[in-house]
């Protein structure tokens, strides 16, 4: 039996993928900065900007249900979930990580889509800064490696 994957990251080839972004607007200027590194990074791995569907809603704990959405559609290969929630000083901050991430990995184990969780969870701005751009690229990695990756397992 052939090892899918040996240990090394492969070649990453977008081409015919179809990718959908879901992007919280809460804390804008960073998912901003979180969406262009992201769709940059798809762009240079080759998905074509006409296949790459960009969706924003309020906050973190909206994005679940677009990406369920999305994924009954069956028109996507991969999905990439970009927020960002900085810790308060209320129990708030818990509640949304917890709940959006548990609704972004349930949603890809019900439909086995992959989803690049980029929802940032961090104590200040300045955490959040520090990372925008190397998560949002790292989310287009993501999406475009486990695209390819459960299209050979399948």
């Amino acid at each position: 039996m052939q090892n899918a994957n040996q240990g090394e990251a492969p070649p990453l080839d977008g081409k015919h993928l179809a990718i959908a972004v879901v992007q919280a607007r809460f804390n804008a200027d960073i998912t901003n900065t979180l969406f262009a590194a992201c769709k940059a990074e798809l762009q240079a791995l080759g998905v074509d900007p006409d296949n790459i569907l960009h969706v924003t809603v309020p906050g973190a704990l909206e994005i679940p249900v677009v990406l369920e959405t999305l994924a009954d559609s069956d028109e996507y290969d991969a999905l990439i979930a970009l927020g960002c929630i900085i810790r308060g000083e209320t129990y708030h901050f818990e509640l949304v990580a917890n709940e959006s991430g548990a609704g972004v990995t349930r949603v890809s184990l019900d439909h086995s889509l992959p989803i690049a969780n980029a929802i940032l969870t961090v104590e200040n701005e300045a955490q959040a800064w520090a990372r925008a751009e190397e998560k949002g690229r790292d989310a287009g990695r993501v999406a475009v490696e486990m695209a390819n990756l459960l299209s050979e397992l399948t």
